[in-house]
Order: C-alpha cells, then structure tokens, then sequence
C-alpha cells in the first residue's frame, strides 16, 4: 500500500493527522481514501473542480504530479506520497 504523507500545516485543522496507508491506483483514489479518515481536508487540498489548488502540490517520491487537474498519476504500493501547501507571509 502507498502511504500519504502530509505538511504539518494542515495538523492546525486535524490535529491526529498521521502518515495513511492507501490502497488506490492513482492519487485521485488515494485522495477519496484520506477524505474518508480525515472528513473535509480535500477542501484544503483540491479547487471546487476536483485539481490540485494552486498552493498545493503533491509528490510521488521525488517527482511531482504530472496530472494536475484529474489526479491520475499511477501510484505503486511502494510509493510515498507527500502533500505539500505553499505557506506565505512576512
């Protein structure tokens, strides 16, 4: 099973966020998988269009999604997943 790491940005909304392990092909099935352990967190991570938000990015290992805006990146049950959000401020 893939496991799906997160920035600890998002832990201010769920606290007992932790490393999931994930049983879906592509990261848009992973993506339904976290949502249904953690209620609400797509909406952190994905636009009312189902895409990546523009401050989010998702990794594979070390390589990024390629498929932005459906999610279907192949996910092996090897791979680490990170979702990253871009933090801003001064």
């Amino acid at each position: 099973m893939a496991v799906i790491k997160f920035t600890t940005n998002l832990e201010r909304f769920y606290p007992e966020l932790k490393p999931t392990k994930v049983s879906g092909n592509t990261v848009s099935d992973a993506l339904i998988e976290v949502e249904q352990n953690y209620n609400g967190i797509s909406d952190y991570i994905l636009d009312e269009n189902g895409g990546l938000r523009e401050h989010v990015n998702i990794f594979i290992g070390t390589e990024m999604v390629k498929d932005r805006l459906k999610l279907m990146d192949q996910l092996k049950d090897s791979d680490e997943v990170y979702i990253m959000q871009a933090i801003s401020g001064g």
